[in-house]
């Protein structure tokens, strides 16, 4: 089925609304803060086409809606705006790793918790002589996804697990440098509340992965530019 402007218009405001807020979204919402010209009646009847044409997803417990990975994905790829780094930012990112530039190790320790620390979320990096480094676990128990304690330990577990996760991201279809994982990506129940960025890079020979693990409703605006930057930075310091 192909979207309609005003289905467009009311699936890009509930994805926002819902990285935001983690909560689903109703149609009372969307007339409320968005001023969409249109009643909530034709606001909601716009929504059950977009549940039944597999972009929304209602749960049990709400009137409201929350997007599927198939949105999520739309969203990305032709929805959504990126936004710019300051330059500020990005003079932080190449700061925070200088120090460290001697030392692949060092280098991609730092890499990871400085994703961590500007997503709030899990940095993560993978390498092809099998090693794993991550940071900013604490980060992601904030987040109503993660109460699930069947989802925390299913990706505390594999956090652990390099060759699963070089499976993971070896099968990320696509050829833009930048990758998401989402959903029916991971082909386990319960990671389908979670989402993963990552880049690829090639470092003094080393080939590996760095990115961010988080909820699925991941501001992809931001996280997928910042992830950009920093894998280029990564390589960069490391050349230089």
């Amino acid at each position: 089925m192909e979207l309609t402007d005003r289905q467009i218009q009311i699936l890009k405001h509930v994805i926002e609304e819902y990285i935001t807020t983690a909560a689903p979204v109703g149609s009372e919402v969307l007339d409320r803060k968005f001023n969409l010209g249109v009643s909530p009646a034709t606001i909601r009847n716009e929504m059950v086409q977009l549940t039944r044409s597999g972009y929304l997803k209602q749960p049990h417990t709400s009137a409201g809606r929350s997007p599927t990975p198939k949105a999520f994905k739309l969203y990305i790829s032709q929805l959504m705006q990126e936004e710019d780094l300051s330059v500020a930012e990005e003079v932080s990112v190449k700061e925070k790793m200088w120090d460290f530039r001697d030392d692949l190790d060092d280098l991609l320790r730092q890499a990871t918790r400085t994703l961590a620390d500007k997503t709030k979320c899990i940095g993560l990096a993978v390498t092809s002589d099998n090693k794993i480094y991550h940071s900013g676990y604490f980060y992601v128990l904030d987040k109503p996804e993660f109460y699930d304690i069947d989802v925390t330990k299913t990706v505390f577990s594999l956090l652990d697990q390099v060759d699963e996760l070089f499976h993971i991201f070896e099968h990320a279809s696509g050829d833009d440098p930048i990758h998401v994982l989402l959903g029916d990506d991971f082909q386990n129940k319960f990671l389908e509340p979670v989402g993963i960025v990552f880049a690829d890079f090639n470092v003094s020979g080393v080939q590996g992965s760095i990115g961010v693990v988080g909820p699925a409703r991941l501001p992809f605006y931001y996280v997928i530019p910042l992830i950009r930057h920093l894998s280029l930075t990564l390589q960069e310091i490391a050349r230089g």
